[in-house]
């Protein structure tokens, strides 16, 4: 019973990690690399973000389940990456996935970026802003069927958001 339970917490908090669906990947240069409008060095990156917004936008890290101040956040406004200010999801596209992170149903077109990412071993789409490229979470095809279908499972540090 304790195995089943153990086994059942491991898969909610890990849930994050489905299968991912194809999207438009990001724009590449001539030799492949991504290429967003701003660019900086790494001690650049550094020296405007805090540790853990640079280990998730830089590094492609993960924050922890649940700890997101964002998590809960039902007010009316726009949710913005925290490195340049673009604008990535609308509040109305939020939604409770139950996963532990903020997740949209829908981005806003064009301002985020996606690519494929094998980091544990099988496909993910990975999502990015369109604008600096950090990183900001993954897509999944297990959101709500009556809209897009869609789970954009964001790291809740790697925004900021807007009120309206």
């Amino acid at each position: 019973m304790i195995k089943q339970l153990l086994l059942g917490l491991v898969l909610i908090i890990s849930s994050c990690k489905g299968v991912s669906q194809e999207k438009q990947m990001a724009m590449k240069d001539n030799e492949g690399q991504e290429k967003f409008e701003i660019t900086k060095t790494d001690d650049q990156w550094r020296n405007q973000l805090d540790a853990m917004e640079y280990f998730v936008l830089r590094e492609a890290g993960t924050e922890r389940a649940f700890s997101s101040d964002l998590l809960k956040n039902k007010k009316k406004g726009v949710y913005v990456c925290a490195a340049c200010g673009t604008e990535l999801f609308k509040s109305d596209a939020k939604f409770d996935s139950g996963t532990g992170w903020p997740s949209f149903d829908k981005e806003i077109e064009g301002n985020v970026a996606f690519s494929v990412d094998y980091k544990i071993g099988y496909k993910r789409t990975e999502e990015h802003c369109a604008t600096c490229g950090g990183h900001l979470g993954h897509v999944f095809e297990d959101g709500p069927s009556d809209t897009t279908g869609e789970r954009h499972c964001i790291n809740g540090v790697a925004l900021n958001f807007v009120p309206k």
